[in-house]
This record gives C-alpha cells, sequence and structure tokens, in this order.
C-alpha cells in the first residue's frame, strides 16, 4: 500500500498492511536530539505529508512562535516566549479585562490572506505524493477566542456574551468556513480542525456551553470536508470523554485526543466508530517510562481500540520525552500490524 491508501483504510476499517504513523516534532526535539530523530525518522517514516501553500499576500504574523521573544499570530495576539522550542502565552489580550463588551472587538485582524493560496500549487504538491495530504489551515475557535480575550476572561464572557462578542464569534466562523470550502476544493486529503477542550479531568467549559456555542461550528466544518468527499481530523488536548459521542454524531474521522489522559478502557465503546489519531502518553509514559512500558501502552491501545484499522500510530515527539521511548512505540505498532 501506498501512504495515502494505507491512511484511508485505516480511516475506513479496511485492514491496512500496517498502522500509519504520524510523527509529531517540537523544535525542542530537533535541538536536543537531532540524530535521535533522523534514525526515527528514517527507520519509521510518516505516511502524512503536507500542501506546501504558496500565499500571494502577507499576512501580519511576526516573529517565530518557538523563539525566546515576542511573537504576533496571524489574528494580531502577541505572545511572549521565555523558553525556547515551545509557544508562549498571551499576556496583554487584544479585548482586554476592563473591555467587558467587546467594544475593540474592530481592532482585531481576520487573516483573509490565508485565501491568497494558489489551488493550482496545492494540486502539483499533492500529484507530485504519495503521502495522505491534510490542508494548511486549522480552525480553532475556542482556542483563538482565548488568544484574544484571555482564558479567564473569556470563560466568564461565555457564561452572558455580549452581543458584539457574538457578532465577532460569526464573522470568526464565517472566515473558516470561507478558508475550508477553498481548501475542500483542492486534491488534498483532508481538512483539519483543532481546539483543547480538557482538563486533566474534564471539559474546560460544559457540555451544555459546549453544545451551544461550538457544537454547530463544527458541523459545519466538518459537513464542508464530507460534501467535498474530504476526511476531516480534529486535535484536542486533556479529558474529552464528554465530546467524543458528539464529534462521533456529527460524523468526524478522526480524532487526536490523549487516550491515557481519558482512559483507553473508557474509549473503547467508540472502537470502529471512529478513528483515534494517537496518541501514546507524552505526560508521563514517553517522558518517565521504561522500554517495556512504552510496548505495553501502545499493546494496550492496540487490544483495546484497533479494529481491522481505526487506529494511527501518533505522538509526540516534545519537550521531555525520550528519543528511545518514541523509536519503541513506533516498532511496537510496527510488530503489532505489520502483515
Amino acid at each position: 500500500m501506498t501512504s495515502r491508501e494505507r491512511v484511508y483504510a485505516a480511516l475506513e476499517n479496511k485492514s491496512p498492511d500496517r498502522a500509519p504513523r504520524d510523527l509529531w516534532t517540537l523544535p525542542w526535539a530537533h535541538e536536543h536530539y537531532p540524530k535521535e530523530l533522523k534514525k526515527i525518522q528514517e527507520d519509521f517514516p510518516s505516511d502524512f505529508g503536507g500542501a506546501g501553500a504558496v500565499y500571494e499576500e502577507k499576512g501580519i504574523e511576526q516573529g517565530n512562535a518557538y523563539e525566546i521573544g515576542t511573537y504576533i499570530d496571524p489574528w494580531g495576539c502577541e505572545f511572549e516566549n521565555i523558553q525556547p522550542g515551545v509557544i508562549g502565552e498571551v499576556k496583554n489580550p487584544l479585548i482586554p479585562t476592563e473591555d467587558e463588551e467587546w467594544a475593540g472587538v474592530d481592532k482585531i485582524h481576520i487573516p483573509t490572506e490565508q485565501l491568497s493560496f494558489s489551488v493550482e500549487q496545492v494540486n502539483r504538491n499533492c500529484a507530485a505524493s504519495d503521502k495522505f495530504v491534510g490542508c494548511g489551515c486549522c480552525p480553532r475557535p475556542f482556542e483563538q477566542l482565548q488568544f484574544i480575550r484571555g482564558t479567564e476572561n473569556l470563560y466568564i464572557d461565555l457564561m452572558d456574551p455580549p452581543p458584539k462578542m457574538l457578532e465577532f464569534m460569526e464573522r470568526m466562523h464565517q472566515f473558516y468556513c470561507q478558508l475550508l470550502e477553498k481548501w475542500a476544493k483542492t486534491d488534498v486529503d483532508c481538512l483539519n480542525m483543532m481546539d483543547d477542550w480538557g482538563s486533566q479531568r474534564s471539559l474546560l467549559i460544559s457540555p451544555q456551553l459546549w453544545k451551544k456555542y461550538f457544537k454547530p461550528k463544527y458541523k459545519d466544518y466538518i459537513d464542508i470536508a464530507h460534501s467535498h468527499g474530504k476526511k476531516i481530523f480534529m486535535h484536542s488536548d486533556g479529558f474529552t470523554l464528554d465530546i467524543y459521542p458528539e464529534l462521533i454524531e456529527l460524523g468526524l474521522d478522526a480524532f487526536n485526543s490523549q487516550i491515557f489522559c481519558i482512559g483507553p478502557e473508557n474509549l473503547e465503546q467508540f472502537r470502529g466508530k471512529i478513528t483515534f489519531w494517537g496518541e501514546i502518553d507524552r505526560q508521563n509514559l514517553l517522558p518517565y517510562g521504561t522500554e517495556e512500558e512504552i510496548r505495553e501502552a501502545v499493546r494496550k491501545v492496540y487490544h483495546t481500540l484497533w479494529k481491522d484499522g481505526g487506529c494511527i500510530a501518533q505522538m509526540e515527539f516534545g519537550a521531555g520525552a525520550k528519543p528511545e521511548n518514541v523509536y519503541a512505540a513506533f516498532d511496537e505498532w510496527e510488530k503489532l500490524t505489520r502483515k
């Protein structure tokens, strides 16, 4: 199988020749373990590829999100970073605490320049690759609102949103829909979206608020993908058990979640209903586990969640992770699923 065929087979529970592989790396891994990372990538090449978009218009983004100092994101949010290799935090939100009515909403830049990419260039890149290619955008309404307003203030606002906030949320949503519509007309294999929804033990907001304000947005994104024959993937950190059945109902194809934060045994009920797009525990096992503990974790995921596919061997090589543990995880997936 080609990488593209393999991922589709996993998504559709059609017995791929092995579990598809997807390694996420932070600059930290490149800086601390360049030789080890190279070997992992050579021995276990990824089945996923990027679209390589070329943009005609330049946005307002400034700086590097992974370097010490200030970074301005495409919406104008200012991040301060004190540690290289990871992403910093917003300390001065665009809509400050005292602006309870969102009076300054017009200062927020909606990055329409992201619509200026060349469809023809993307299609050429897709044609030249046998990888499963994802799109070059990733709507994240909940997180972007946090960057704009500040996390605590946003939680308060969601209890009784001011009219200008709701108006902006709709503008943001329409921009995301427009962006996904354009990407859906290219030859990429899937669209993407994300929002970190979980704390260590629960959702960050009530399931009722989630259903009211965000589930309809995700439905639109998923419908856009499927109406154009595309798969759609979502990432969300933390304990997200409450929204698993909701996302399955909406037709999400693959969900990247912290399986070991939630508990594989709690996710077994969804086996065969959605593809588990990773991951192996990066809070405890990848940084602190032994090789045998890593292999046992992979076996647990396989025996609990694999059903003629339905799993992607994905993990993040980020701050603190041991390269030998990342290697062992891919090696165990290979032993369990290679035909």
